[in-house]
């Protein structure tokens, strides 16, 4: 049966600050944990003005304490920019705190531009090529590996799955490779996503974690109790993709009616490409949209992310779709 989640960004919301995300970020966490969601991932982003989750571990920290049950972790951690061993220490540590709880998304990418990357790393010689490398080294550090000479402590032993984590064809054959489970980052990039499936299915392998393929993929909902409003919150997210695109990211904006119609047909046609993987209206619509999606990839879980600027609104578009999450569920066990 398919598990449904969350995808929290943890949004700084126009007018307000770092100490409201954080709140609101574990407000959401105990809210979606109620709703019966399976898990509950943010993601390392870097000089980002509206989004507060760079330091993942200590975000993830405050969210165990306002949480009992849901699963918590990283969608994902921006490995080339940390050494393993304190990946494997700070999650060794999140495992020890909130135990058989925490995830390990590990991506690639530098959640930054340029600038921002050479000031977390210091050095970008090797960075993204050495990302095989860096997972298989995290892994024996979690296994206690001899050969490392070092103990990672917290760390060694710990129970914490990795993920391998991608927008392209390169994460699923990574992680076909290691045969680890797979998250596509189709809630913004779902350009690649049927392919990268058919390729992470047709070449895994099992390992002593995953013995068949997993795969998860992102989906953006906006859901209301009317179209006009759920039409109303979803403009939030296309402000921050528009702004993004022409170099004027900043604080999630307030939400703007009429504001899809209002671009010109370029801007549309972005956003058409870039939310692609998304549903907008009452639950009726998100049932159909969820349903559709679920039956094109076969995917074993939908991770649903919201970019919605009042966190009232936001707590309600998670209830709709849990609720309709919950009539294709009732159907696939019929």
């Amino acid at each position: 049966m398919t598990r449904f989640s969350v995808l929290d960004l943890v949004p700084v919301r126009e007018g307000s600050d770092i100490s409201a995300a954080l709140a609101d970020a574990a407000d959401l966490a105990a809210h979606v944990e109620a709703l019966g969601y399976h898990r509950l991932w943010v993601a390392e982003h870097h000089g980002m003005a509206g989004i507060a989750s760079a330091a993942t571990a200590v975000v993830l920290a405050h969210i165990g304490q306002a949480t009992s049950s849901i699963r918590i972790g990283a969608g994902g951690i921006m490995l080339p920019n940390h050494a393993p061993l304190l990946i494997a220490e700070q999650f060794g540590t999140l495992d020890a705190l909130f135990p058989g709880r925490i995830d390990l998304g590990l991506g690639r990418a530098p959640g930054s531009d340029q600038k921002v990357s050479q000031a977390i790393r210091r050095n970008l010689s090797g960075g993204a090529d050495q990302f095989p490398r860096d997972v298989l080294e995290l892994q024996a550090y979690f296994a206690g590996d001899d050969r490392l000479g070092i103990q990672a402590t917290p760390g060694e032993g710990a129970n914490v799955p990795l993920w391998i984590l991608g927008s392209s064809l390169y994460g699923a054959q990574l992680a076909a490779a290691l045969g680890l489970p797979y998250a596509f980052a189709s809630h913004f990039a779902p350009a690649a996503l049927d392919e990268a499936l058919a390729i992470y299915r047709r070449d895994f392998r099992p390992s002593a974690q995953l013995d068949r393929p997993y795969a998860m993929a992102g989906y953006n909902i906006f859901a209301a109790d009317n179209a006009a409003e759920a039409e109303l919150v979803a403009s939030s997210m296309q402000q921050a993709f528009v702004r993004l695109r022409t170099g004027q990211p900043g604080k999630l904006q307030p939400p703007v009616a009429g504001y899809y119609e209002s671009l010109p047909m370029q801007a549309r046609a972005m956003l058409s490409d870039v939310l692609n993987a998304s549903s907008i209206g009452i639950q009726a619509d998100v049932e159909r949209d969820l349903a559709a999606f679920i039956k094109r990839t076969g995917v074993d879980e939908v991770i649903i992310a919201a970019q919605i600027f009042d966190p009232a609104a936001r707590k309600r578009s998670y209830e709709i779709a849990m609720a309709a999450a919950q009539a294709i569920s009732a159907r696939e066990l019929a």
